[in-house]
C-alpha cells in the first residue's frame, strides 16, 4: 500500500493544479453539441414558411417538409424548417410585355 503524505501548498496553487487537471481530463472526451431539436407546431411552421395550414399539410403528405408524429400531434424540427427556408432557390423570370 502506498504511503500518503500531506504538504502545505498555497490555496491558489491548489486551485491552479485542480483546474489544469480537470481541463486536461475534459479534453480527452469529444463533447459535440447535438443539433437543435426544438419542436414546433403546425401553426408555427406555417407562419415561418408563410403558407396556410392546408398547404403545409399537402407538403408534409408529399414529403416536401419532414414532420414527426408524437402520439396524435404533428411537430416539426425548427432547424430543419429554417434550413429549408435558407436553402430555397429563387427563380427570376421576366414578364411578357
Amino acid at each position: 500500500m502506498k504511503n500518503l503524505s500531506f504538504t502545505e501548498i498555497p490555496i491558489e496553487e491548489l486551485k491552479q493544479v485542480l483546474s489544469d487537471t480537470i481541463r486536461t481530463e475534459i479534453r480527452k472526451y469529444n463533447f459535440s453539441t447535438p443539433p437543435e431539436t426544438e419542436l414546433i407546431t403546425r401553426k408555427e411552421t406555417a407562419t415561418i414558411l408563410g403558407v396556410s395550414l392546408v398547404t403545409l399539410n399537402e407538403w408534409t403528405k408529399s414529403g416536401v417538409i419532414p414532420c414527426y408524429r408524437i402520439n396524435t400531434r404533428i411537430r416539426f424540427k425548427k432547424h430543419e424548417i429554417l434550413d429549408a427556408v435558407n436553402n430555397c432557390k429563387t427563380i427570376k423570370y421576366r414578364r411578357a410585355e
